[in-house]
C-alpha cells in the first residue's frame, strides 16, 4: 500500500495540471468595478488646472498598463523605442500621428516631444477605440469636452 501511495503521490506532483495548479498565476488583473474606483479617485485627486494624470492599473515587472486622464492636451511626442498601446475608456478626444514632429526636443531617452506634427492623420477618438502606434511614430492627443481617459500601455518597439 506504501508504494501505490508513492507512485500516486509522485504522478500527480509530475501531472502538468496538477503541477500548475501548484503554481502561483502571475496574471495581474484589474476588475472593471478597479478601473472605475481607480478613474474616479484619480479625477477625485486632480487638482484645478492639472491637465494630465497617469498611474499604473495592471504590470509585470517593467511592462504596465495604465490609466490615463487628459484634461488638457499635451505636447506631441515620439517614444523611439516603445510602441503606444491604447482603449478609450470614456471621454472623447482627437489622436493626431504620423507626419513628421516639428522642433523635435529629447526630454529623456524613452520621449521627445515637440512643438507639433506637421502632415499626420488626424482621428476621432471615444469610447471603446483602440489605438496602436508604433515605436518612432509622432502623436499627439487632443480632448474633446471636459476629459479623455485611455488605459495606455507601451511595448517594446519591433526589431
Amino acid at each position: 500500500m506504501k508504494t501505490l501511495g508513492t507512485t500516486l503521490a509522485l504522478l500527480l506532483a509530475c501531472s502538468p495540471g496538477i503541477a500548475s495548479a501548484q503554481t502561483a498565476d502571475p496574471t495581474s488583473f484589474a476588475a472593471s468595478a478597479d478601473v472605475q474606483a481607480q478613474t474616479r479617485a484619480m479625477l477625485a485627486e486632480m487638482k484645478p488646472g492639472q491637465g494630465f494624470m497617469w498611474r499604473p492599473l495592471v504590470r509585470d515587472g517593467a511592462t504596465v498598463a495604465a490609466i490615463e486622464i487628459w484634461k488638457k492636451p499635451g505636447r506631441p511626442a515620439v517614444h523611439p523605442a516603445e510602441a503606444e498601446y491604447a482603449i478609450v475608456l470614456e471621454g472623447a478626444g482627437t489622436l493626431v500621428s504620423g507626419g513628421t514632429l516639428a522642433d523635435p526636443a529629447t526630454r529623456n531617452p524613452g520621449l521627445v516631444e515637440g512643438s507639433r506634427i506637421e502632415g499626420g492623420t488626424t482621428r476621432t477618438l471615444g469610447p471603446g477605440d483602440v489605438i496602436l502606434v508604433p515605436a518612432g511614430v509622432p502623436h499627439w492627443f487632443g480632448i474633446t469636452g471636459d476629459r479623455l481617459v485611455l488605459l495606455g500601455i507601451k511595448l517594446p518597439g519591433a526589431k
